[in-house]
């Protein structure tokens, strides 16, 4: 079993910056990629940013230039950077790990989510 376990979200002023964490725990072989999505009121959980072991990234139009994901590998957590934040972008937010356990197949694990509110 893993854990997924987040932190780092809190109320932030438009333009603002903030740095989720999430760190994954258990039994882990390898982790094959972590990814943040967020999910608004009212809307579809949408993927924000990807990070594959080899640092291949992925990120929404939305947040290019503005948001950075990066890992620790010798933590197994990963990190989102969130620059010049905008009230649209007031959502929780996920972290996603696709991890190998040991003698089993990969599989997608989630945290439980961090709420971020961006508001004057």
């Amino acid at each position: 079993q893993v854990q997924l376990v987040e932190s780092g979200g809190c109320l932030v002023q438009p333009g603002g910056s903030l740095r989720l964490s999430c760190a994954a725990s258990g039994s882990i072989f390898s982790i094959n990629t972590m990814a943040w999505y967020r999910q608004a009121p009212g809307k579809q959980r949408e993927l924000v940013a990807r990070i594959r072991s080899g640092g291949n990234t992925y990120y929404a139009d939305s947040v290019k230039g503005r948001f950075t994901i990066s890992t620790d590998n010798a933590k197994n957590t990963v990190y989102l950077q969130m620059n010049s934040l905008k009230p649209e972008e007031t959502a929780v937010y996920y972290c996603n790990a696709g991890v190998v356990g040991w003698g089993t197949a990969a599989y997608d694990y989630w945290g439980k989510g961090n709420q971020v509110t961006v508001s004057s």
